[in-house]
């Protein structure tokens, strides 16, 4: 089993991450994987200075964490590896980054018509674009933090799609 749990949550490094998730997996680095924050030094140093020293951020953009050899050594160490939306992991995937499940957290779109949990709120595109991993076998967790009961998004989608055929 892989040791590292890959999440999408548009928020990246919070207290959820580090209070729950941290501890939970026992990780050792953290590793946030955002165009948008690569080179932000501001943002760069926000995510460094709120990561306890015990734990290693990394933060790479999405081109260079998925061509090179990075994400292959953080999945075999103890790592949360961050992703702030559903296309930043899509385009990851497209670009050679492999793994076997993923939690989200915490997405919201500005498009949103599907809400499966409380935290979540998916368009089309992004119930197509998760189904798409589910189809290549990755399993897709829905869940805020580890004590919360984890939705089974492939069983979500499922509900999804049935409302959205009544609704026709």
């Amino acid at each position: 089993m892989n040791p590292s749990l890959i999440r999408i949550d548009n928020r990246l490094v919070h207290g959820q991450i580090l209070e729950a998730w941290v501890p939970f997996i026992g990780a050792s680095h953290i590793v946030i994987v955002s165009d948008e924050v690569v080179g932000d030094l501001f943002r760069e140093t926000v995510i460094r200075m709120v990561v306890p020293q015990q734990i290693e951020p990394h933060i790479y953009g999405i081109e260079e964490f998925s061509l090179g050899l990075a994400h292959k050594k953080y999945l075999e160490e103890t790592s949360i590896i961050l992703f702030g939306s559903i296309d930043d992991l899509l385009r990851a995937c497209r670009l050679g980054f492999g793994f076997k499940a993923l939690n989200i957290g915490n997405v919201h779109t500005n498009n949103g018509v599907y809400h499966p949990t409380p935290s979540i709120s998916l368009s089309e595109d992004n119930v197509k674009g998760l189904l798409s991993l589910t189809d290549s076998g990755i399993k897709i967790e829905l869940r805020c933090v580890p004590r919360d009961r984890p939705v089974d998004f492939l069983r979500a989608a499922k509900r999804f799609g049935n409302s959205k055929k009544s609704r026709k």
